[in-house]
């Protein structure tokens, strides 16, 4: 591609890693943008797995800055999702069908009402400080599997994320939102704090899907991993300052845009 083509993609990267981050729905910026730039659609999808991987990462570490990780329940949910990873991601570089858009809406719209009915429904609840050290969180996520009844649900969920985030990775953000936030009832800061971490290791295995298929551009792929993981270290550094009210809000404006566009297509 041209230098302006490739400072387009860097750009628009930006701004889909932020948006990732504090909600979901960035991927589905890149994507089109992608095949406007010429490159098929197929390999578009390949090759936004390398940006996503190094997006992730960066957040993973923005996370862990401020404090905030809890590796122990972001890797067992990660293992979860992974064998749908695999399936989803062999059936991605195969398949195209137009009318996944229009279901990706429906299930979009259906967490913005699960969330906004479970917010109304949910009893405060005390939320650990930004100055919560990472041991101690970390040392409180085996309990908190055991405790929490509806952990399971959400660890058998996660099969079916792996599968549709190996398959076509955008919207994936609010599939795992809802699980998390809506099954599990863990807030949405920590929410995120774990949902990059679980894309970044399932996507390693759809990138070597993907790889062994021939579809991804390397090249393009590195370019648009520098803009979306700069916009996934200033996300997950927005989601700290700023907290769950402003998450909420740009998760709630992302799927209402995203579930017009995707109708509307």
């Amino acid at each position: 591609m041209d230098w302006w083509q490739n400072l387009l993609l860097a750009v628009v990267g930006i701004f889909a890693g932020m948006l990732n981050v504090l909600a979901g729905g960035g991927s589905l910026i890149v994507m089109p943008t992608m095949v406007f730039l010429g490159i098929p659609g197929a390999v578009a999808n390949g090759t936004l797995r390398i940006a996503i991987l190094g997006q992730n990462l960066t957040a993973i570490a923005g996370f862990r800055h401020k404090g905030f990780s809890d590796f122990r329940l972001s890797f067992s949910l990660a293992l979860c999702a992974l064998p749908g990873a695999f399936l989803g991601a062999f059936l991605g570089s195969k398949l195209n069908n137009v009318w996944f858009n229009r279901v990706l809406a429906v299930v979009m719209l259906g967490v913005l009402v699960s969330m906004i009915l479970g917010k109304r429904k949910k009893k405060p609840k005390q939320t650990v400080s930004e100055n919560t050290t990472t041991a101690e969180s970390e040392s409180n996520s085996e309990s908190s599997i055991i405790q929490n009844p509806n952990s399971l649900a959400g660890h058998l969920l996660m099969v079916l994320a792996g599968f549709y985030g190996g398959f076509i990775q955008a919207g994936i953000g609010f599939i795992l939102i809802g699980i998390m936030n809506g099954v599990m009832k863990i807030d949405l800061l920590r929410t995120n704090m774990h949902k990059v971490f679980i894309v970044a290791m399932y996507t390693l295995a759809a990138i070597g899907i993907f790889a062994w298929q021939g579809k991804i551009d390397w090249v393009t792929g590195f370019i648009l991993m520098l803009g979306m993981s700069a916009g996934g270290w200033i996300g997950s550094n927005l989601a700290v300052k700023k907290g769950e009210g402003f998450i909420r809000a740009v998760l709630y404006t992302a799927i209402v845009c995203m579930s017009i566009k995707l109708l509307l297509t």
